[in-house]
């Protein structure tokens, strides 16, 4: 398979795994990517959510409002510009996201152990870190 036909075949089984990893979610995914922003890049305004998840500030308003609603961010005025909001995750965003993870995780791990023999598990183990080489590529290049 040629380095093309591959890069296909990874994009479409990653976006597969993804999906069906996703569909244990308990809540809207637009909503746990905020969450997921806000834990791994710190407080953030509504506009650069919209531009980390590829949304209209529209979309990703609505989402912050109801997350606010939820109390599961908390909004504060921006230090260095008045006219902006800057999003913080709340404790209860942080426990809610870590619920969501340890689904996620729950699930690709029964997967793991309910389809792979030992020595699959190891080349799938190997596999990660090659992935994450890979990502470490693709994000280095923006």
């Amino acid at each position: 398979m040629d380095e093309d036909a591959l890069a296909e075949e990874l994009r479409r089984s990653l976006g597969e795994l993804v999906r069906a990893v996703r569909a244990v979610d308990t809540m809207p995914p637009g909503e746990a990517a905020i969450l997921g922003f806000l834990d791994r890049g710190g407080p953030l305004t509504t506009a650069d959510l919209a531009r980390l998840r590829g949304v209209t500030h529209q979309s990703a308003a609505k989402s912050v409002k109801e997350l606010s609603a939820g109390g599961l961010v908390h909004v504060e005025q921006h230090p260095d510009d008045g006219r902006k909001l800057l999003l913080h995750l709340t404790d209860a965003g942080r426990s809610r996201l870590q619920r969501e993870r340890t689904l996620r995780a729950d699930a690709l791990g029964a997967a793991i152990r309910e389809t792979f023999d030992p020595d699959e598990k190891l080349r799938l183990s190997e596999s990660v870190a090659l992935l994450s080489r890979l990502t470490a590529r693709l994000a280095g290049q923006h």
